[in-house]
């Protein structure tokens, strides 16, 4: 049996870019993706905290240290710039692998900047 974990997870993100005429994606700043264990193309499930709205989209790699969370396309009618997202990767596990799993969380602060745990 194969259960679906929590992979990695980005928290308190804050949106700085929104672009409604775009197909559609989140924008994430390459060097917190690298943190996160995220990838181009990889399905995430982004919470707005501020309005509650919860999306089902995929990562678009942006400029390393950029500070840019960036909703595009019809997610950017789920969050206002400055809204505070946090950011959910899943994957599927083995038993075994479950058990041994340990998610990546990345906590974000002013502009975007990695914090140190």
């Amino acid at each position: 049996m194969l259960r679906l974990m929590v992979k990695s997870k980005i928290q308190n993100a804050t949106v700085t870019a929104k672009h409604l005429y775009y197909e559609g994606s989140i924008g994430i700043d390459g060097q917190i993706m690298a943190a996160a264990d995220l990838l181009p193309d990889e399905m995430v499930l982004v919470v707005n905290v501020n309005n509650g709205q919860r999306l089902e989209t995929y990562i678009i790699e942006e400029p390393h240290d950029s500070g840019t969370i960036a909703l595009y396309g019809p997610a950017a009618r789920c969050a206002e710039v400055g809204d505070v997202v946090h950011v959910i990767s899943y994957c599927s596990m083995t038993e075994e692998e479950a058990g041994a799993n340990q998610m990546k969380v990345v906590v974000l602060g002013e502009g975007n900047k990695i914090e140190e745990r």
